[in-house]
């Protein structure tokens, strides 16, 4: 779900836009966007998606059963797509005609992506939940919250 409407139930094109890139990259890379707070990095599919592309690694995400029968070039085009559609602010997300336009023509340039939203990635292994208590205490052991509505 697109980060606007489950924080704020800010709904649009926008959102609808945010799932089709979710929904790429689960084709492209076969796996669940959900899943990956059990591994050791706690990386999410965007998180990973993002890391992968930036680090111009971007074929690594592909699934191994369509590796070596896809079109390397077509294959990163879809994950530059699909993180253009995840991108946090949906005003820099493109609406669904332009995105059809990236994916039928080879000439159109492609923007780079800003980082997609809920990029959360963290070291499943420090995790420690004793740790985080004392992180966000006070000195003399008292929490401070801050409940904002929806």
């Amino acid at each position: 779900m697109a980060p606007e409407y489950v924080m704020q139930g800010l709904f649009s094109v926008k959102s609808y836009v945010f799932s089709f890139g979710v929904l790429l990259l689960k084709m492209i890379s076969g796996r669940k966007n959900n899943g990956f707070h059990l591994q050791e990095h706690g990386e999410s599919l965007l998180t990973l998606a993002w890391k992968l592309w930036s680090e111009g690694q971007s074929l690594e995400l592909t699934d191994a059963s369509i590796k070596e029968s896809c079109d390397a070039v077509q294959v990163v085009k879809c994950i530059h797509i699909g993180l253009l559609c995840v991108q946090e602010d949906p005003i820099d997300r493109p609406t669904m005609s332009p995105v059809v336009h990236m994916l039928g023509a080879d000439t159109i340039p492609l923007t780079r992506p800003s980082l997609p939203a809920f990029l959360v990635g963290r070291n499943v292994k420090t995790l420690n939940p004793i740790s985080l208590i004392h992180k966000t205490s006070t000195v003399n052991e008292v929490t401070l919250s801050n409940v904002s509505p929806r």
